[in-house]
C-alpha cells in the first residue's frame, strides 16, 4: 500500500473514532476523551488531505510526523482514562511536540515545493 492510501486510510479513521469518542465523552465525561477526540477530528482532515494532494516528500514526511504525533498524544490520553496508566512517561507531551513539528513540517513543504519551479 502506498503511502497515499496510508493516509487516506488513517484521516479516515481518525475521524470515525474523533466522532465515536466524541459522543462517548458526550455521554460518559471524561476531559482526555473529550480532549482525543478533538484532536483526532482535527487532524483527520490534514491527513486526508495530504493523502489525497500527494505532494512532495516534504509534506509526506510532515504527515508521518503528524500521525506519529496523533497516535502518541490521544493514545496516552485514552490509556489514561481507560487503562489507568500512562503509554509511557511523558508520551502525551512527546506527541504534542510532533504534532507541532509536523505542522511545521508541512507548512514548510510549501517553501520545498515552490523552490524547485
Amino acid at each position: 500500500m502506498n503511502s497515499e492510501r496510508i493516509f487516506i486510510v488513517v484521516g479516515g479513521l481518525a475521524g470515525a473514532a474523533g466522532v465515536a469518542l466524541s459522543a462517548v465523552a458526550a455521554h460518559a465525561g471524561g476531559g482526555n476523551v473529550g480532549t482525543a477526540a478533538s484532536f483526532l477530528l482535527a487532524h483527520a482532515p490534514a491527513l486526508l488531505a495530504i493523502g489525497l494532494i500527494g505532494g512532495n516528500r516534504v509534506l509526506k514526511g510532515g504527515g508521518a510526523i503528524l500521525l506519529l504525533g496523533l497516535v502518541l498524544f490521544c493514545g496516552d490520553l485514552l490509556a489514561r482514562h481507560y487503562a489507568g496508566s500512562r503509554l509511557f512517561p511523558m508520551a502525551a507531551p512527546a506527541g504534542g511536540t510532533l504534532l507541532i513539528a509536523g505542522w511545521l513540517v508541512v507548512a514548510a513543504s510549501a517553501l520545498a515545493a515552490s523552490s524547485r519551479r
